[in-house]
């Protein structure tokens, strides 16, 4: 299986994670997210009023250095881990 492949394939796991996810670690999943299928963040900073989008910007925007193929494996790493740390507690 190619990396694109087992990226896509952690995608769709990482919608069956536990909602108790911390907000952190799905802020990581995406900018990784982004950054392996858009490239660098192509936006500007949103207000300071919009917390929400203002928090996914700047996760994005923390890994902007890393080529797509470098997220692509650190979002299938993290995705594991996530998915792992929920099966333990379970």
């Amino acid at each position: 299986m190619g990396l694109k492949e087992e990226f896509e394939e952690h995608a769709e796991k990482a919608k069956t994670l536990p909602e108790n996810t911390t907000n952190e670690d799905k802020l990581v999943l995406y900018g990784l997210y982004k950054q392996a299928t858009v490239g660098p963040c192509n936006t500007s900073r949103p207000g300071i009023f919009n917390m929400r989008d203002r928090a996914k910007w700047d996760a994005w925007k923390a890994v902007e250095a890393k080529s797509k193929d470098e997220a692509m494996n650190d979002y299938i790493t993290k995705v594991k881990q996530l998915l792992e740390a929920a099966a333990a507690s379970a």
